[in-house]
């Protein structure tokens, strides 16, 4: 036995001598590549860590960089083989001892000290953890009924000092950077304690005041006491008004505080003077004008004014044959005990409403002032116009005259070809006359002096011209226009010239000699003009109702004979939150063929190019409108739509630079300044004095 004890003995060092020399002096990883699972005897006495943590990298074939403050010995003793999965664990034990943990990311182990690692990149997981042993990870853990700025005191003690734990009290959200085998300890912690309580919820009805007007009050005040006690987003209180049941739905994880808030509520649901109540209500969204109106008709049981004026009146349907029918019958059913000495008036300055009326009607009345003063949804509204136009035109014409014969005496013959219309800069006539009137192209002509004729006068004596043209020209248009407006309401922009037309023009002469010329002009928009009024739905579709017009002068008219091209949609349209819908356009491909010419002569094979003068012209143009909507419902989308819209025009003004010159001086343009984020608004349920606003 003591010889077998021995043997045993002498091979187990032979075991461990060989597996702490191999881990030294392996070069590569291909050895543990080819034998992954065979176990391993460790045996580390006051061995150094960054040797250690080599002969481990060579062991499992992971790659470590070491923070140069990584220092000092580590001892780690294993009386049995150990597979090869467990020795990174066991390292990761051993270094979490000395003060030390590994950071895991993108292939590569990072050893820091403790103090450091909650600060670099970790794994992050959800309630969801896989992770294990002695490893570093940051969680994020929503609650669903605990305060998450409560439950600090209780998890901070668990916690190593050198890492970390947070509360978001908005999102009620625990984040935690620890080991992931005491971040598992925690989260049975968590889950024990975040349960629904007994108590936590309770209904208060109200009797005399309205319950929207009871919860702000309340729950301003109550969250501001909290504050002021050093307690921010602990002992969370919701109030939420039930507007039909005029009840208070209260929820809290204190009970106490569920007490004292029936006690504050007993005392303010007292009734109030018979009709001597007067309630102001500051508006966030609405219009106090416009509802005033719609709140008069609900009390009254007609239609507002401005509802009767488009025609949303309603009628009840015919009565018998047996019966009269009544003339008309009210559009708005009257609000249930309303009195006759019930007032509301709108104050624009402040956009607020003052209501005067008993308790029964003004609940009702706040009920619908609550649901309409909702905010409105904004939509930003993208067109794009597309115009491709491609135009050749191609000319060609030989015109010849004698004009010798003019002035003599006895019978003399004079004659030619006279094509193409007067004033069109093709006429041999007007060439003769003015050689400046002659169109663009190439023009040859032979030219014998000048002659006198009688009504013309002094000409030059042109006995041939030819002419040649041929014109090649390409448009490609594209029109952005965009803007944004609120639900249900116009926007219009224009992007043009404000052009004058004559109407009418006379001369006066009156007593004097000299007559006075008088003209009359009216100014009208020519360019890009586009008229939008969106209507949301509940389903994200939106209604469109939609008026573009693209007009442009013709640049060949004169001042006194404007013409104008025009093209316009005046369409109503339904299309989908961010989907773009074509609104219309126009493929045209027109082709023109003509030719002047002497009869018989100008159909002689090749000689008749002599007496005839031809003209081509071909047009294609390409035009289409589409537009795409996208509804902007609170300030993020809104900040977002604008930052990038922001954003592309600082990169544009970056773009233009002026090259620097010898003698001109350096004009550049200041760049615009950084957008930066705009002031949030304040919390739901919270009145807006008219200072807030």
């Amino acid at each position: 036995m003591n010889e077998m004890n021995k043997t045993r003995s002498g091979l187990s060092r032979r075991l461990t001598l060989g597996v702490l020399l191999a881990a030294l002096a392996w070069p590569s990883t291909q050895a543990w590549a080819q034998a992954p699972r065979d176990p391993v005897v460790l045996n580390f006495v006051n061995a150094d860590i960054p040797s250690v943590i080599k002969a481990v990298g060579e062991l499992t074939g992971k790659n470590f960089v070491i923070d140069p403050r990584v220092k000092g010995t580590v001892i780690i003793t294993s009386a049995r083989a150990v597979p090869r999965a467990q020795v990174y664990p066991i390292l990761l034990s051993a270094l979490r001892m000395q003060g030390f943990a590994a950071i895991e990311s993108h292939g590569v182990v990072k050893i820091v000290p403790e103090g450091d690692a909650k600060q670099d990149f970790s794994v992050t997981r959800g309630k969801e953890m896989n992770e294990s042993g002695d490893r570093i990870v940051t969680q994020v853990y929503p609650l669903q009924y605990e305060s998450a700025a409560q439950m600090m005191p209780v998890l901070r003690p668990l916690i190593s000092p050198n890492n970390a734990v947070a509360a978001l009290a908005n999102s009620n959200t625990l984040v935690i950077t620890d080991y992931a085998d005491n971040v598992r300890r925690l989260n049975a912690v968590i889950a024990a304690v975040d349960q629904p309580g007994e108590n936590d919820t309770a209904l208060i009805r109200l009797n005399h005041v309205s319950a929207v007007d009871v919860a702000q009050s309340l729950g301003r005040l109550m969250n501001d006491a909290t504050a002021a006690a050093g307690q921010p987003g602990g002992a969370r209180l919701q109030i939420v008004p039930d507007v039909r049941s005029n009840s208070l739905l209260v929820r809290s994880d204190n009970p106490a505080r569920i007490q004292t808030l029936r006690g504050l509520v007993a005392g303010l649901d007292v009734a109030g003077a018979a009709s001597g109540n007067i309630h102001v209500v500051y508006l966030r969204n609405a219009e106090a004008t416009k509802l005033a109106e719609t709140l008069r008709g609900i009390m009254t049981g007609e239609a507002p004014a401005a509802l009767e004026r488009i025609g949303l009146t309603a009628t009840t349907p015919a009565a018998p044959s047996t019966q009269p029918a009544p003339a008309v019958a009210p559009a708005i059913t009257p609000v249930s005990g309303a009195a006759g000495g019930s007032m509301i008036l709108a104050d624009a300055a402040t956009n607020s409403l003052v209501i005067g009326a008993p308790d029964v009607t003004y609940n009702a009345l706040r009920a619908v002032i609550d649901k309409l003063d909702a905010r409105r949804a904004q939509v930003f509204v993208e067109a794009l116009v597309v115009e491709i136009t491609a135009e050749k035109a191609a000319e060609f014409g030989i015109q010849w005259q004698d004009l010798r014969g003019v002035g003599k005496g006895g019978t003399n013959i004079i004659g030619g070809t006279n094509l193409g219309g007067r004033n069109s800069g093709s006429n041999i006539l007007d060439a003769a006359a003015n050689l400046g009137t002659v169109g663009q192209g190439l023009n040859i002509g032979i030219v014998s002096g000048t002659i006198n004729i009688p009504g013309l006068g002094e000409v030059l004596n042109l006995g041939a011209l030819a002419r040649a043209l041929e014109s090649d020209a390409n448009a490609n248009i594209l029109s952005t226009p965009n803007l944004m407006t609120m639900d249900n309401e116009e926007a219009k922009i224009v992007v043009g010239q404000n052009v004058p037309f004559i109407t009418g023009q006379y001369a006066q002469t009156g007593s004097t000699t000299t007559p006075t010329p008088f003209q009359t002009i009216e100014r009208r928009d020519v360019g890009l003009t586009l008229k939008v009024r969106p209507q949301v739905s509940e389903g994200g579709s939106i209604k469109m109702q939609i008026y573009q017009e693209i007009s442009s002068l013709r640049p060949t008219t004169t001042a006194t004979d404007v013409i104008t091209d025009m093209r316009s949609i005046d369409s109503t349209v339904l299309v989908d939150d961010g989907r773009i819908i074509v609104l219309g356009g126009l493929i045209q491909d027109s082709m023109q063929d003509g030719v002047d010419k002497v009869p018989l002569l100008g159909d002689i094979p090749l000689l008749g190019h002599l007496f005839k003068s031809e003209k081509r012209k071909r047009m294609k143009t390409n035009l289409m409108v589409f537009l795409r909507p996208h509804v902007l419902r609170d300030t993020a989308s809104t900040d977002a739509m604008t930052g990038e819209r922001y954003d592309f025009i600082r990169q544009k003004q970056a773009e233009f630079r002026m090259q620097p010159h010898l003698i001109l001086p350096d004009m550049q343009m200041n760049p615009l300044p950084e957008l930066t984020n705009p002031t949030l608004p304040a919390p739901a349920g919270q009145p807006q004095s008219p200072a807030s606003r």
